[in-house]
Parts: C-alpha cells; sequence; structure tokens
C-alpha cells in the first residue's frame, strides 16, 4: 500500500530551472561564459556536476563549489521577484495530504528549499523536507530518497516518488520507489524506462492512481 508521496523540488512543484539558469549565467558571465539554456539543460539538468563541467570545459581558474557559492548567492535573491509553482502544485498538494504523507526530495540546500516553500506558503502540506545535508550522494544516487523513507519510517515500497528527470528517476527506483514522471518542457527528451508512469502534468498525480499503484504490487 501506498503511504507516502516524495515530491522533487525543482521543475516538479516550482518553476526554478530557469531561474537556476539564470543565475549561473550571471555566475559565469564575469569569466568570459555565456552559458545557452540548452546548454543548461543538458549539463546541469539532465545530469549532475554542471559547475565541474564548466570549470573544465571552460578552462576557468575558479574551484566548482566557488562557483556554487557564487550562484546561490545570486539565486537566492531571484527567489523572491520570480520564483512560481508549477502547473496544478496548490491542487495536487491539497488533493493528496488527507491521505498520504508528504515529503519534499530535493538537491538544494535546506536555506533555499525553505525559502521557496515558505514564499509560494506551500510548507505547510508537507511532513518533512529532504536536503541537500540530509544525505551523503546528490541524484541520481539513491540516498536521498532513502533519507526520505528513513525519516517517514516508511518502507520503500510504501513510496511513491513524482520526478521531471531521469536522475531524479533513476534515484527513486534504486531506492526501491516507484516513480511517477512528470516531465518539463526542458525534459521531455529523458529517458523514463522503469517508471510506473509517464504523465503529461500533476493534475494526472490523483488518489486513485497512487492506490492503483498500491494495488499493483
Amino acid at each position: 500500500m501506498i503511504r507516502a508521496v516524495c515530491f522533487d523540488l525543482d521543475g516538479t512543484l516550482v518553476d526554478t530551472e530557469r531561474l537556476q539558469w539564470q543565475a549561473y549565467r550571471e555566475t559565469l558571465l564575469p569569466f568570459g561564459v555565456d552559458i545557452g539554456l540548452d546548454e543548461y539543460r543538458r549539463h546541469w539538468i539532465a545530469v549532475a556536476g554542471g559547475a565541474e563541467y564548466a570549470q573544465r570545459r571552460y578552462g576557468l581558474a575558479v574551484e566548482p563549489a566557488e562557483l556554487k557559492r557564487l550562484k546561490e548567492r545570486r539565486y537566492r535573491a531571484l527567489i523572491p521577484h520570480a520564483v512560481q509553482p508549477c502547473p496544478g502544485v496548490p491542487a495536487v498538494l491539497e488533493r493528496l495530504a488527507p491521505t498520504f504523507d508528504l515529503v519534499v526530495v530535493t538537491n538544494s540546500t535546506r536555506e533555499e528549499t525553505a525559502v521557496i516553500l515558505e514564499h509560494l506558503d506551500l510548507a505547510r502540506h508537507f511532513a518533512a523536507l529532504i536536503t541537500r545535508e540530509d544525505y551523503a550522494c546528490a541524484k541520481p544516487a539513491p540516498d536521498a530518497y532513502r533519507a526520505a523513507a528513513a525519516r517517514l519510517g516508511r518502507a520503500p515500497a510504501e513510496c511513491v516518488v513524482v520526478e521531471d528527470t531521469a536522475r531524479g528517476a533513476r534515484a527513486g527506483l534504486d531506492a526501491g520507489m516507484q516513480v511517477l514522471a512528470v516531465p518539463s518542457d526542458l525534459t521531455g527528451d529523458h529517458d523514463f524506462r522503469g517508471c510506473a508512469r509517464r504523465l503529461h502534468g500533476l493534475d494526472e498525480v490523483t488518489v486513485a492512481l497512487l492506490r492503483a499503484l498500491g494495488g499493483s504490487r
């Protein structure tokens, strides 16, 4: 039986990927690098290690950790002015919260996650937040989703993951959970093999669907 739903944050609950791109673009411009959205999509969203890629690809004399720090400062400044929920988010949370434990599972930091959820008045729906400080290896490693199950006191088989990227989906699958893929316009070409369903949007994530997944095991 499904008892918990684990939501990815960036690109699934909140439309932040373009803000992340803008923050990285502004960070890299002083180094003479102007990354386009497609380059960001392929080397930051689709795979891990975007800062490492930028340093290697452009021969930058700055450590990836410093690039990430500079980017995070710019990103936090953008959040209050530009962050928006993805389509269907308030409705899906209201629909599922009475029946399931809901948890955010993200590669983002606790500070970024808290600011976004409070700004959009979404924090009240979640039983827990699993952020980058809570596990060893980022997605696509399964650590984040294993941490979520442990925090909730649930077996992985009792949890369903909602993700917009292939690497996030792989993290959920490798943690032993069923995955609902809800790709965005930036991730529609990702490989979602192994997912229980590929959906067109969060409106399709219903109590009935989750109960059907629980009965399929």
